[in-house]
């Protein structure tokens, strides 16, 4: 049954028939070439939205849009030129440190690279960075939304996994630190090494009235954060008052948002809010054909017979995550993979905190690697250079994500340390 789901949706998938179609016709066939009951269908697609944590996703997917357009993405950039932009190669640090703070509001990657990617690859492109340079860098630093809290994709594992939300969003600040020292370090050899961009030095006062603009945008992640990890609310909870806090700053404060913007906004997130929760509908029904049919019993017998040491199984799954991103949505792979995988972790004594953010960070690769990277595509669209162009120029970030990946393998400290300060446990 389940090599069956997973051919009709592979070949559907390559025809290049949109995801979540593809996992719902192989679904459906495989019921009914199975004689299984269709009356599951409804029931279990009830059953994985009946869920008061997913309602977070839409509500942040909603933020993040009005982020876009509130004016918010501008001043953050500006604030980050002002403090970094004053070091050799300081408009890639600029670029990673807007994704890094736009990041922790909107918990996107598309909506960074959609928000913040024309500004910067515009901005670097004036200041003679190369553009295949920049966009590279526009790119891969999307990456950061799915592992900075809050993080959307993260929300999504950690309900799948049934773990802690606010653990696995505590969890993510690890990874994001090195994935955060990795892109500048390589950020500034490369520019040094070949002498891309010129510094702009600001003055004192410049840089005191661009962080004073900035100040409302900038604190949208401190309160969100602070309230989710404190206890005062729930990330739900944390996702609504992201949704209050972006309006009031792009109507009140900043005034660049109108009132005729807001049915733009509202059906924006609804188109992308239903793609996701229609992909999470259809594959726990995949996920029940896979249970019944024994298949997880069968990776995990199949990772176990390679190794049953910890950190060797989590460099085999890393390496299979890693593989299964560049061709898979990454939505879909944690909802599909989650509930096969589980079970040979918990068999070797992994912490299930630790690889769901693993997970996540591994199969974000897939958001900026060919062939179905969406960062990747929406980098190319926005920069107005081929794929090819933008994944060739970006081979050296691709380096540092694998080399994050494996500390991350091997050092479950790097997760679960910012997990016991932040939440206790």
């Amino acid at each position: 049954m389940s090599y069956t789901l997973i051919a009709i949706f592979s070949v559907l998938a390559l025809l290049g028939v949109p995801l979540a179609v593809s996992l719902g016709i192989g679904v459906a066939v495989t019921l009914v070439i199975f004689d299984l009951p269709l009356s599951l269908v409804p029931q279990a697609m009830y059953t994985s939205m009946n869920s008061f944590v997913l309602v977070a996703v839409p509500l942040f997917i909603l933020a993040g849009n009005v982020m876009s357009m509130g004016g918010i993405a501008d001043r953050i950039f500006a604030a980050a030129d002002s403090v970094v932009g004053r070091w050799r190669g300081g408009l890639g640090h600029v670029n990673v440190v807007a994704s890094t703070i736009f990041g922790g509001m909107s918990g996107s990657s598309v909506a960074d690279v959609g928000s913040l990617g024309a500004i910067e690859i515009k901005a670097m492109t004036d200041y003679k960075y190369p553009r295949p340079y920049a966009a590279s860098i526009t790119m891969v630093t999307s990456v950061l939304s799915s592992v900075v809290p809050p993080s959307i994709i993260m929300i999504i594992a950690a309900a799948t996994a049934g773990v802690s939300v606010g653990g696995a969003l505590a969890g993510g600040i690890g990874p994001a630190v090195l994935f955060i020292a990795g892109f500048m370090a390589v950020n500034y050899v490369l520019s040094v090494r070949h002498g891309y961009g010129t510094v702009s030095k600001k003055s004192k006062r410049e840089v005191a009235r661009c962080l004073l603009v900035a100040v409302p945008a900038l604190g949208a992640p401190v309160i969100i954060l602070i309230s989710i990890f404190s206890g005062v609310v729930t990330p739900t909870e944390g996702a609504g008052l992201a949704v209050v806090y972006s309006l009031l700053v792009g109507f009140v404060l900043y005034r660049e948002m109108k009132g005729r913007d807001v049915p733009t906004i509202l059906i924006r997130s609804g188109v992308t809010t239903g793609t996701v929760l229609f992909i999470a509908m259809v594959a726990s029904i995949a996920a029940y054909i896979f249970t019944i049919d024994g298949l997880p019993v069968r990776i995990s017998d199949a990772v176990l017979g390679i190794s049953e040491n910890p950190m060797v199984v989590m460099l085999v799954i890393g390496v299979l995550l890693v593989l299964i991103g560049t061709v898979m949505d990454v939505i879909a792979a944690i909802l599909i993979l989650v509930p096969v995988l589980m079970p040979t972790v918990e068999q070797v004594g992994i912490d299930p905190l630790h690889f769901v953010v693993f997970l996540v960070a591994c199969l974000s690769m897939g958001l900026v690697t060919p062939p179905v990277g969406v960062a990747l595509f929406a980098t190319s669209h926005i920069s107005r250079l081929s794929i090819e162009r933008v994944a060739s120029a970006s081979r050296w970030f691709y380096v540092v994500m694998i080399v994050v990946l494996a500390l991350l393998a091997v050092i479950p400290q790097v997760t679960l340390w910012p997990v016991e300060f932040l939440t206790g446990h």
